[in-house]
Parts: C-alpha cells; structure tokens; sequence
C-alpha cells in the first residue's frame, strides 16, 4: 500500500494492519521524523512538495523492485507532505516476510530508494531562513550499494 498524505499516521494502527498474517515471523517498521538541525543548521519546520502521480508511480516501482527482491507479504509506504514542525512523522515504512532477514533487508532497501528516487522536495526553514536541502552523497551511495546485491 502505498499512500502520499497530508495528514499524521498512526504507527500502532500501521502495525496492526501490517501483522495479521501468522505465517510471517517478522515486522519490521521504519518511521522518519523532523529533527530540529541539518548539516549543523537549527531547522525550526519544514515543508515537503511533490509531484502527485508521478511520486506514487515511483514508489510503486520500489515496492515493486523489494517484491522482485525478497518474499515480502505486506508493504506499507505512507510519506506525508506539506509543512511540518520539529518531532513530527514524515515517513512510515512497514514490511513483514515469513523471515526476519528479508524483513529488515527490505525495509533499509525502502528507506534508500525512497530518499534517492522519489520525487520530493524539502525546504526546511530555521533561524537563517529557508533553504532547499540537496540531495545528499551518502544517500546515493546507501542506494548504490543495493545496485551490486
């Protein structure tokens, strides 16, 4: 399930939703917060864009790719938009799989691809201003690394 939204999630009804079947022996979640700095900056909000349609297409293919990857019985992507403040979710990302490895393996796979490949934009706002973050290196070379997998 793939879901783009303005509003808050709920993590345990995420959970709850995810773990119904009892031949998976793993749950494994990731959750994406606002953090009050980045690159040593104070961050006070921040405000996430899209493209509609394309950003869901994109991520379809992700999960799609993770499907082609591992055995994966649920997948949840839920990434929020539109302004935020400090402590507040922006990503959830939940997987489960008969086995723990797989599990985990996808989700860190996720996570990666989603912060390289998706089309979001973020503008994050603190004492200095706001400023359009770039992307960074190591999140291309988190990415990278599941290329040679």
């Amino acid at each position: 399930m793939i879901r783009v939204q303005t509003a808050d999630f709920s993590v345990p009804d995420e959970y709850q939703l995810i773990s119904q079947n009892n031949a998976d022996g793993a749950v494994v979640t990731f959750v994406g917060k606002v953090r009050d700095f980045n690159d040593g900056s104070a961050v006070t909000d921040l405000t996430l864009e899209h493209y509609p349609g394309m950003t869901e297409a994109v991520l379809n293919q992700i999960e799609a790719e993770a499907r082609e990857r591992w055995p994966l019985t649920h997948v949840t992507i839920i990434h929020r938009v539109g302004l935020m403040t400090l402590g507040e979710q922006i990503v959830f990302i939940g997987v489960t799989s008969m086995h723990r490895k797989a599990a985990f393996a996808a989700c860190e796979f996720l996570i990666d691809f989603l912060k390289t490949k998706a089309p979001f934009w973020k503008l994050e706002a603190g004492e200095q201003g706001a400023s359009w973050v770039e992307a960074r290196d190591s999140d291309e070379q988190a990415a990278d690394v599941w290329n040679n997998k």
